[in-house]
């Protein structure tokens, strides 16, 4: 059984206080802490690994190739890949949906066809699409939510057809914490000629991976989100579609012949990691798997899940408060956003922080979301593993002396 307690001696920031109060950090859905063991990992690179990769001839090169290409097969592992050369190290989750857009998209949407996402997605997953759809004279369409924040797959099975050209959704939603149908929705995709992309930042620190078992053709996630370093990422694709796309960026390292009016590209996965990778980073990431994997990502659902189910009735039962989303806790995996009668989210995001308590105010990156809710902007409570009860009493706490501060209680 594991030590959470001791899980959280791994995590120095936890230990520290803010506003003379016990810090409990709860914007995991932001950025995740990073234990000692990526942080060192990053240290050691530096001053005792430091070369470029792929290009050296001479034994330190040879060895940083080594070790970050067994990076990129932790990562193959990590999220059950086919073949290592369908892992792409981005600069993060927006860079990997960026890709996927500039290069599938604009070699397959054509004037008249459909990209599919849904209502549900941050702006990394939204915008490039509709930019898509401007530019290839396209139509962009939405699938409808349900009350509780949950994709309408009656909606999906109406909204993607044969014109689809590309469905693209979150695993997991950063505002409300709901898990997409991504099984149910590739295989409409599938069923129509389409292609399915799925935003995995929100999943990847709370849920087991497997991209072969979702049918996902791309599926991108960021590594500061998992424990890893920031500016460093992952773009998963089937090796049939990379192998087909164009290169992203040109430069160094991406070719395989340069002539003087004509260049050919390398093979996959280089044809898409232009210039200098982030080499540091990708070994930090796989600092930050090797962590996950040790501990175990079914157990850490399973706390997740636990977590969960301590703080929502709770913070339902506060007076005043509105929870957005599922009343069940299951649908709210990692995530609850939250209001306080008439109290604006950033002045209540402020009156916690002089608690102790770290949360996220604002839109989210999720506009079209937060306003089908009814509202401009919400209270974002995300938590991770090693968080505890104690953190979430002293969320609720903190609303309490908040709403006393503000309006001496609200009714």
């Amino acid at each position: 059984m594991t030590d959470w307690e001791r899980v959280r001696d791994d995590f120095p920031e936890l230990q520290q206080t803010m506003n003379d109060e016990r810090l409990a950090y709860l914007d995991n859905a932001a950025t995740s802490l990073k234990p000692p063991a990526v942080v060192n990992r990053l240290v050691n690179f530096y001053q005792q690994e430091n070369a470029n990769v792929h290009r050296g001839t001479y034994q330190l090169s040879f060895e940083a190739t080594e070790r970050y290409e067994r990076s990129r097969e932790l990562v193959r592992e990590f999220i059950h890949a086919q073949d290592q050369r369908e892992i792409i190290f981005t600069r993060g989750t927006t860079e990997g949906l960026n890709l996927v857009a500039a290069t599938y998209g604009e070699q397959n949407v054509r004037p008249g066809d459909e990209i599919v996402i849904s209502l549900a997605e941050h702006h990394s997953n939204l915008i490039p699409w509709q930019q898509l759809a401007i530019k290839k004279h396209a139509t962009l369409k939405y699938i409808r939510l349900n009350p509780d924040g949950q994709i309408d797959l009656d909606d999906a099975q109406q909204k993607i057809t044969s014109k689809t050209k590309i469905v693209a959704v979150t695993h997991v939603g950063n505002v409300l914490g709901n898990q997409s149908p991504v099984k149910k929705l590739a295989r409409l995709a599938h069923q129509h000629g389409a292609i399915i992309v799925v935003d995995g930042a929100q999943a990847v620190l709370h849920l087991p991976v497997d991209v072969q078992a979702l049918s996902a053709d791309f599926y991108a996630f960021s590594g500061h989100k998992m424990l890893g370093p920031t500016g460093i990422g992952v773009l998963y694709g089937k090796q049939s579609l990379l192998e087909q796309m164009p290169p992203y960026q040109f430069g160094g390292e991406m070719i395989e012949d340069v002539q003087l009016y004509h260049s050919d590209w390398d093979q996959i996965p280089h044809k898409f990691e232009a210039g200098t990778p982030n080499i540091a980073g990708a070994l930090g990431l796989a600092s930050a798997i090797r962590y996950l994997q040790k501990i175990g990502m079914r157990n850490i659902q399973t706390r997740d899940e636990e977590l969960m189910a301590y703080l929502l009735p709770k913070l339902e039962a506060i007076s005043g408060v509105k929870v957005y989303g599922s009343e069940n806790p299951s649908q709210h995996i990692g995530v609850a956003s939250f209001n306080i009668g008439g109290l604006h989210p950033h002045d209540v995001a402020t009156a916690l922080d002089m608690e102790g308590v770290a949360v996220r105010a604002g839109h989210h990156c999720s506009e079209l979301l937060v306003h089908s809710l009814g509202v401009n902007s919400t209270v974002r409570a995300s938590l991770a593993f090693y968080n505890n009860q104690e953190d979430c009493d002293q969320l609720l706490r903190a609303i309490e002396e908040t709403k006393e501060f503000f309006n001496g209680g609200l009714r």
